[in-house]
């Protein structure tokens, strides 16, 4: 039992944190660059903005778009979940699974600002048909490398005014870097599967065999 506590206690942790610093931004910093807190020089700040999509800024666009996002990160949700119960009971390589508890931490940190923040911080979008799980997500970190206007003839991005690196909050941080390890070292989370070694009655008939000759 202890395994699983501390496994999905560092999920938890990951929920804990994002909440908290969400909050501390919505509650301390003025909304947009008026409010921009400079962490190192220019290119680092604290820029208090709100997603109404994916991960990064990304978004789907449709009337029932966000619905559909919240939807999904419910159903994603349950599965990584019973995933890292899986894991852990196999007694997958442990880094392996620190990796899926942060990247179930930061799914589930974000979907609590689609479902909720609708309603405790009244950000859902004007016409959103209900503030229920049609929260905006808070995002807050912003690496400010390059800003302005992408050309036309970009596919998706063209024509927006946007930023080289999109502003992001600790559940998004938490699901890159544990998506990233996995990447980085998964020759030692999967490795191949070695071929069985001849069992000792195999090789003890073999051995007779030869001498039998």
């Amino acid at each position: 039992m202890n395994k699983y506590i501390k496994y999905f206690g560092i999920a938890l942790l990951v929920i804990l944190i994002d909440q908290a610093v969400k909050m501390l931004v919505h509650f301390e910093m003025d909304f947009g660059s008026p409010g921009q807190i400079p962490i190192f020089g220019d290119w680092f700040k604290l820029h208090y903005t709100t997603n109404p999509g994916m991960a990064f800024g990304m978004e789907i666009g449709s009337e029932y778009g966000k619905l559909i996002l919240t939807s999904f990160r419910l159903v994603a949700m349950a599965g990584i979940g019973y995933y890292l119960y899986h894991i852990i009971r196999q007694k997958s390589h442990p880094v392996f699974i620190v990796c899926i508890a942060m990247i179930l931490g930061g799914a589930i940190g974000n979907l609590v600002d689609s479902i909720f923040y609708g309603v405790w911080l009244n950000n859902a979008p004007y016409n959103a048909p209900s503030p229920w799980f049609h929260g905006q997500v808070v995002d807050m970190f912003y690496f400010d490398i390059w800003e302005g206007y992408i050309p036309e003839w970009v596919p998706v991005w063209g024509g927006d005014y946007t930023a080289l690196w999109p502003i992001f909050n600790v559940a998004d941080a938490s699901i890159f870097v544990g998506v990233a390890i996995i990447l980085i070292f998964q020759g030692r989370f999967f490795p191949e599967h070695k071929e069985e070694e001849p069992k000792k009655e195999e090789i003890e008939e073999v051995k007779s065999s030869v001498e039998s000759e």
